[in-house]
């Protein structure tokens, strides 16, 4: 079966986000093995300089870079990525399925964004949008659209 791994900096604190993402597992049951993997966010204090920030996105994409197996493809979501309506993001599910990859990793960065590693490492870098979304919506955003994206791809009403 397909695999999709998200891999996100940091925990989902709130019930509503935790039921948010149970909800399209569930969902995302019916086309794909998903796994949703949180990573430690590192510590960074209040008024954090340049370098400390580096050090803490350092440390996470480490983290981040840990979860993704060999042979998968990675997909970071940043602002400065590529701009994707739901129509194109399923054809390059599909496209990744056609080329025989059998998992990908998509990774969400923290309150400080992702690492250039991590960003580098990407076969594709997603902007959701050009708006800026706290990482815990992110999370439930990206969901939706991956169940949006398999719907499409079975040729579901979904989307409409």
């Amino acid at each position: 079966m397909f695999k999709i791994t998200v891999a996100c900096v940091g925990k989902l604190k709130e019930s509503y986000w935790r039921e948010a993402v149970a909800e399209y597992q569930k969902r995302l049951g019916a086309y794909c093995s998903l796994d949703v993997v949180e990573v430690e966010e590192a510590p960074v204090p209040q008024k954090a300089s340049s370098a400390q920030i580096e050090a803490a996105l350092d440390a996470e994409g480490k983290r981040l870079l840990a979860k993704v197996p060999v042979g998968a493809a990675l997909c970071s979501l940043c602002i400065e990525g590529k701009e994707m309506g739901s129509e194109p993001f399923s054809r390059w599910i599909g496209d990744i399925q056609v080329r025989g990859i059998s998992h990908i990793v998509l990774a969400i960065g923290g309150s400080w964004g992702l690492s250039p590693q991590v960003k580098k490492a990407s076969v594709l870098r997603l902007s959701m949008s050009p708006m800026t979304f706290p990482h815990q919506l992110a999370r439930v955003m990206l969901l939706e659209q991956l169940y949006r994206a398999f719907q499409i791809l079975s040729g579901g009403k979904y989307h409409k």
